[in-house]
Parts: C-alpha cells; structure tokens; sequence
C-alpha cells in the first residue's frame, strides 16, 4: 500500500470492521440444515428486529415532542378484549330487572348484611401434601373460614351438616396426580354452585419478592370484567366469601381478575412509600379459574338442574367470543 492510503483489512494494519448482518428479502431461518447455526441465526436476527423496532420508537417519539399539542392522537391498539363480540347479556347498572333480581336471590341477605359468611374448605379423598398445603394458605385469605378433611364422606352427606352447622359456604379442592386441578363453590343453604378448572397454582414459596405473612385483617375485594348476567352472578358468588367490610388499616386486597374467560386471584397487601407512590407486595397463593358450570341448587352431580354448562365445541367458535 502507498504512503497515506488506508489499511487493508486483514493485512496486519488493523482490525477488520465489523461486518453489518443483512439478511436478504426472501431469507429464511428454516432452511439452514445446521441446528446450532439456525438457532444462532434466529437470535441474531430477532435482536436486528428488537433494534428496528426500537429505533422506529425513538423516532415516533422525537416525531411527536417536535409537533407538541398538534401530535395526532396514539392509535388504540387492537386486542382481543376490545374487538369482543357483544354479548346481549352485558348488564347496565341502571337495568331496573337487574337491580330487582339482586335483590332477592340467594345471595341478598349477606348483601343486604344479615349473615356474616362462614366457610368451610375441604378436598377430595385422601389429599396429598400440595393441596393439604394450598386449602391451609386459602384459609389464610378467607376469613372465617375453616379446613375439614373429607375423610370419605360424600358431599350430599356434607352439605346437610355444612347447613346445620351455619356454614354460608363450602369450597372443595379436587386434584388429579398430586396437583390441585377443581374448584367447588356451593352457596348455602340454596345454591347456587360452581364448578371451575383450576390451573397455575403458586404457592407462598413459589411467588418471587413475596411478602411476610398475612395478618388477620379482613381484606378488601376487587372485581374485574364481570360484565354479562353469568360473570355478574360469579362475581356476587367471590364476594359472599369475604365479610361485607374490609379492614383498610390491614392494607390486604384480595383480586379476582377476569380476562377472556379466566379468572386470576390475586392477593397483595399495599405498601405506602410517599404519599404519591404506592407499591404492592404480593402474599400469595395465586391462582387461575376457568368456569365449568353453574348448577342452581347445591351439588348434585345426578339431578342438578344447570343454569350454564361450558361446551367446547358449541361455544369455543370465536377467539373473541366471551361468556363471563
């Protein structure tokens, strides 16, 4: 090379410029042969995404700080909980039938505070030691509520006692290979009950950055997205399990959360760290519900006159049809 020309890339002058990837139109990851080498390819590929997409952010941004009050309004982005087909049962909260049948179901004398909820939580036949675990931490949340093992009584024989007893409810955790898999929920002493799956359940000492033990405040209730007549009627069923007025020095909520059909409990205790910013800190257990039926009367598994039943292959048509 002559005096003053720039140095050849790999002849010793230097280090070689990092090459830029281009992937060509019409690449495509899948057809390298080589395991490692696709596998490497798609992660190099997916971070030259990341970076467009990023960059295409800070533009938009900078793009609307220089227009100020003139930006254009962001665009709503399109999910499937906005794009759900409307459900004719979505109940108004000025529906005059609506406010009457509240009044007088099975449900109006702890709404209307004449009974104080008791419940009782049990398990299926010989439990093993996760759900013998998951019923004592629920009992922690649920005030008022006491842990019996069914120690092979059927339910028919257990509701008459349940009722004798004063109990407002009664929760059944099934399992299936030493995982809890149901959830029963009969309201006493007339119904109604609900039967829901039970997925992705935490235990205390599986939840990351959970908090000390709860306390023995009566925790307040959130219901979210119980929108039609079937999710109203679930959600006053969660409700009658708490006593009617939380203990807000407690600072404990406990969240049932639905979103396209499934129902995440939640529970948290808030943590003041000004008076502008509040944390919160997870206690546990947690859970997901998805409902099975909804049966009036208590549980009878032979005779029970069902209000709703779940149908896959009649209800499950559109991704963005919804029931609760």
């Amino acid at each position: 090379a002559g005096e003053g020309s720039a140095p050849v890339p790999g002849d010793g002058a230097g280090p070689p410029a990092p090459e830029r990837v281009l992937f060509p139109p019409t690449f495509s990851v899948s057809e390298i042969k080589n395991k490692q080498r696709r596998h490497f390819m798609f992660l190099r590929w997916k971070q030259q995404q990341r970076k467009e997409k990023l960059a295409l952010k800070k533009k938009r941004k900078k793009e609307r700080e220089a227009l100020g009050d003139k930006a254009p309004p962001k665009a709503v982005p399109k999910t499937i909980e906005n794009q759900r087909v409307y459900d004719e049962t979505t109940v108004d909260p000025n529906d005059e039938e609506v406010a009457f049948d509240e009044a007088t179901d099975e449900f109006a004398p702890y709404f209307n505070r004449q009974t104080v909820p008791k419940i009782l939580i049990t398990t299926s036949d010989r439990p093993r030691g996760r759900t013998v675990r998951f019923c004592e931490q629920l009992a922690t949340v649920i005030p008022n509520s006491h842990v019996f093992y069914r120690r092979g009584l059927a339910l028919k024989r257990i509701i008459p006692q349940c009722i004798a007893r004063d109990f407002t409810d009664l929760i059944v955790i099934n399992e299936d290979r030493k995982i809890p898999n149901g959830l029963v929920l009969s309201h006493l002493p007339d119904g109604p009950t609900a039967h829901f799956r039970m997925s992705s359940v935490r235990l205390r000492k599986e939840i990351k950055r959970k908090g000390k033990e709860p306390t023995e405040h009566v925790p307040e209730v959130i219901l979210n997205n119980f929108t039609t007549r079937l999710g109203h009627s679930i959600g006053r069923m969660f409700a009658a399990l708490f006593p009617h007025d939380p203990q807000f020095v407690g600072r404990q909520v406990a969240t049932f959360h639905n979103q396209r059909d499934y129902i995440f409990f939640r529970f948290h205790r808030y943590i003041f760290k000004s008076e502008k910013k509040v944390g919160i800190q997870e206690l546990g257990p947690r859970f997901t519900l998805k409902l099975r039926s909804l049966q009036k009367g208590t549980f009878d598994s032979k005779f029970g006159e069902y209000e709703w039943i779940h149908k896959r292959r009649e209800m499950d048509t559109s991704r963005r049809k919804f029931h609760l």
